[in-house]
């Protein structure tokens, strides 16, 4: 429990109303009840500033309403991430090695660490100081797991793969499985080795049931910072900068080049061998198929500047009407040549 005024202090806010209100939990601001706080993140939202329940609303600076504690902040997203941190319940995990774990003797295991049920630890693997390995992962021969990262439950990371310091790789992700390569010869498939690792950076999140694929001789490698959904897949000898978002059910295929602070909505993916600058942000659905300059939105497949692509759709949703109206004209033309 906490008064508004110390979480005005955590998020460095400004009450208005009452600063000793007490606040027990987080809620929704459409189904808030008295003691918890919400959040007015969205316009959509606004006409339930008035109804709520909850004993005090986190608001933007320039809003207003009576009857109402108010905690204004510049950002409300940020203070929303950080009241419910606040809020969260402690970390669960227990230090200690469970005793059905298999480590190798030659596996370098830091301090303080908590490695689950079940757990495989291969020979001249590295793991940090920190780590949390849940049950059943596997940490294959030569890998390496920097300090303060979590690996959830049915995690895999392949022989000789880089995972950075404070990174949550969630349940059933594998990190380091064979790249999609095959060379075609006389109508038989031969598979391309894959020499290369995955190199994960710091504060790195991986989803649940992503697959990252090794490079074939150079590294796949994601930067620092970068977030991925769940059910994302990374082809062999991806380069991804640092900060990008990438949503669920992207696929970027091989040897693309992502730069930094890239965004990718829901389904959308690229293709091989093209490159993606700075800032871009790909819409949901969007088809990468060509190297794109940074700093712009893009939507569609083919992809294509979002402005533009808005009026290709405008001018696809009237094609019926302009086929009604072309049919009239026609008709019009057979009438008058069938009166001469």
């Amino acid at each position: 429990m906490s008064t508004l005024r110390e979480l005005a202090h955590l998020v460095d806010g400004e009450v208005v109303g009452d600063p000793n209100v007490e606040i027990t939990e987080v809620a929704e601001i459409n189904d808030a009840k008295v003691g918890s706080i919400s959040f007015l993140l969205h316009k959509k939202y606004q006409s339930h500033l008035v109804s709520t329940k909850a004993s005090a609303v986190v608001v933007a600076l320039n809003e207003t309403s009576q009857g109402i504690n108010l905690l204004k902040v510049e950002n409300p997203s940020l203070a929303f991430i950080q009241i419910l941190e606040h809020f969260s319940p402690e970390d669960s995990v227990v230090e200690g090695i469970h005793p059905t774990a298999l480590i190798d003797p030659k596996a370098t295991i830091g301090e303080g660490v908590a490695i689950g049920a079940f757990a495989v630890i291969s020979a001249g693997s590295d793991i940090g100081s920190g780590v949390s390995l849940g049950s059943h992962v596997i940490i294959e021969s030569g890998a390496t797991i920097g300090e303060d990262s979590q690996i959830g439950s049915g995690v895999i990371v392949g022989h000789d793969c880089e995972v950075g310091s404070d990174a949550v790789i969630q349940g059933g992700t594998v990190v380091g499985s064979h790249g999609f390569g095959f060379v075609t010869e006389k109508d038989e498939h031969h598979m391309i080795p894959q020499l290369g690792r995955v190199v994960l950076g710091d504060n790195v999140e991986i989803g649940a049931n992503c697959a990252i694929d090794r490079g074939t001789i150079s590294d796949t490698v994601i930067g620092e910072g970068t977030k991925l959904d769940n059910l994302v897949h990374i082809a062999h000898n991806v380069k991804i900068g640092k900060g990008c978002l990438i949503t669920a059910q992207v696929a970027i295929a091989g040897s693309t080049v992502v730069g930094d602070y890239v965004a990718f909505g829901g389904q959308s993916g690229a293709v091989d061998h093209v490159e993606i600058g700075d800032r871009a942000q790909i819409a949901s659905r969007g088809g990468i198929t060509k190297s794109v300059p940074g700093g712009k939105t893009y939507s569609g497949m083919p992809a294509r500047e979002a402005m533009e692509q808005n009026k290709l759709d405008a001018y696809i949703h009237r094609l019926p009407e302009l086929v009604k109206r072309v049919q009239t004209l026609e008709k019009k033309s057979e009438t008058a040549k069938g009166k001469k």
